[in-house]
């Protein structure tokens, strides 16, 4: 006999909302004996931590022990044979069928929720974890969480991964056969939650920074003339201010670019001319993982831009002090943030979160001759990374029918237009504090204090997608790196094979 899972419409990725369907095919060669045949949908987030050196902080036995921590976030079962009709024409408490040689099908179908479902306990399959010739067995544990699913993970092998897929089971009544089973991968990418209108706050990074006088190199000795000594040249070296602005809150999105905002100014009267020498964003992402007692955080970055021998001038010598000179957007408007960033997430035993960080270097000068110093000044901000993936308009509806008014803020689905939202040039954050600007070589997140919404953004229940129909759009990319797994129980098929049988 040989089983399979076919997908009627294979996405590159699912959904919230994504109704699942599908055929289990059979394939049997003679004729077989079974009971029944039951299709799972399952979501499976799995840690695996090693304890730490001896002597080292949270030391508790021998470095080779590990622990395994396993949570079930979504298990949904159908049962697609024997049907209802063929469950009563049956007599006798264990029921058996003969099927005769030949393909058979049976469809399934599954509607994807919103949340997750932690189950408090595992099967001692799940719970199973085999390394080589060595076999684990997580523990139960109480720490659950209500969230909403978590995108596929990878990237961390035999650490830290999240999964999706579809096992069909087929049962055979005679404790001395064993079952068929048959696995399917699926790529998930949840639905973005409900974004606040557009508004004028901005949230933003600071640094300042003083220039040094310019110091001309002593010319070299002459036997006619003495050694002139070098003097500090009398212009007034500039004193800067450099900004990163993001929309407040932080959000940037997967396969767009970044709505961000680098913004420069004079502090002090000078006829000097700023130059941008160079300029790197980069998306630091870090993932905590927990293992029981066990913790450890992983660190991920994606460079969006890099770009350096620059001489781009920003403003000139006239240019007032206090004016924002800004930095083309056009050196990161046409890169997007790349599709294997898995979107902010916090589930039972993982969570990641980001920074945006930006490197600026400036320099000096007037037009072709510009001063030897080149300060770069490090901007970081914490930003939370959306799937791009906009929820229906019927059910933001759905959201404020059942919120009340406290869903007034909720942004409009895309494709519709808005009047509220003036520029962002027409805002000026407000001033630091004292403390503040003693250390002016420190970041600072300022996010203004005014026009911020009573309630938290509201969020979605699993009763609302009872009645809503799938996201009707185009679907972006989504793509997490390919890894060994995890888990194997089957060692012909691997974690995610056509066939998969109980025993290797």
């Amino acid at each position: 006999m040989a089983v399979h899972i076919q997908l009627d419409r294979p996405y590159a990725y699912f959904t919230n909302l994504d109704i699942i369907t599908g055929r289990v095919i059979l394939s049997i060669f003679s004729e077989e004996t079974i009971s029944a045949i039951n299709v799972k949908l399952e979501c499976e987030s799995r840690t695996r931590l090693a304890m730490p050196p001896r002597g080292g902080s949270g030391y508790r036995g021998d470095r080779s022990q590990t622990e395994l921590e396993v949570h079930k976030l979504l298990y949904k079962v159908q049962t697609v044979f024997p049907s209802a009709e063929l469950l009563q024409q049956q007599s006798g408490e264990r029921s058996s069928f003969t099927l005769r040689p030949g393909s058979h099908e049976y469809p399934f179908q599954f509607k994807i929720p919103f949340n997750n479902s932690c189950s408090s306990t595992n099967s001692m399959l799940t719970n199973l974890h085999v390394s080589g010739a060595r076999m684990e067995m997580a523990r139960d544990t109480n720490r659950h969480v209500k969230k909403p699913l978590p995108p596929t993970l990878s990237g961390f092998p035999g650490e830290a991964e999240i999964q999706y897929f579809l096992k069909a089971t087929v049962q055979r009544p005679a404790f001395y056969k064993e079952n068929f089973r048959a696995r399917s991968a699926l790529n998930f990418l949840p639905i973005e939650p409900p974004r606040t209108a557009p508004n004028l706050r901005e949230s933003y990074a600071r640094r300042n920074h003083q220039f040094a006088p310019h110091v001309p190199l002593p010319q070299k000795q002459n036997v006619l003339r003495k050694q002139s000594t070098g003097s500090i040249s009398g212009t007034i070296p500039p004193k800067i201010s450099i900004d990163g602005r993001l929309p407040d809150p932080a959000v940037i999105t997967l396969n767009e670019s970044l709505p961000l905002r680098v913004l420069v100014k004079k502090l002090n009267e000078t006829p000097e001319t700023i130059f941008l020498k160079l300029l790197q964003v980069e998306l630091i992402g870090y993932t905590q993982i927990r293992a029981h007692e066990l913790e450890r955080k992983e660190s991920s970055s994606w460079v969006i831009v890099s770009r350096a021998n620059l001489t781009i001038p920003l403003g000139n010598s006239n240019t007032p002090v206090n004016k924002d000179m800004e930095i083309d957007k056009k050196l990161w408007s046409n890169i997007p943030v790349p599709n294997s960033v898995p979107p902010t997430f916090d589930t039972c035993n993982l969570t990641r979160f980001y920074e945006l960080e930006i490197r600026v270097g400036l320099a000096y000068g007037s037009p072709g001759n510009l001063k030897p110093e080149l300060t770069v000044q490090s901007l970081r901000m914490p930003v939370q990374v959306y799937s791009g993936i906009t929820p229906p308009p019927a059910l933001l509806a759905e959201l404020a029918k059942r919120s009340g008014p406290s869903t007034a803020n909720v942004r409009p689905p895309q494709g519709t237009t808005t009047n509220s939202s003036p520029g962002p040039s027409s805002y000026q954050p407000p001033p630091f504090s004292s403390s503040m600007q003693s250390s002016p070589n420190s970041t600072n997140i300022i996010p203004p204090s005014f026009d911020m919404p009573e309630d938290a953004p509201p969020s979605y229940e699993d009763a609302m997608a009872e009645d809503l129909a799938p996201v009707d759009g185009p679907r972006r990319d989504y793509h997490q790196p390919q890894t060994a797994p995890i888990v194997g129980d089957s060692k012909r098929s691997g974690l995610f094979g056509g066939n998969e049988r109980l025993f290797p």
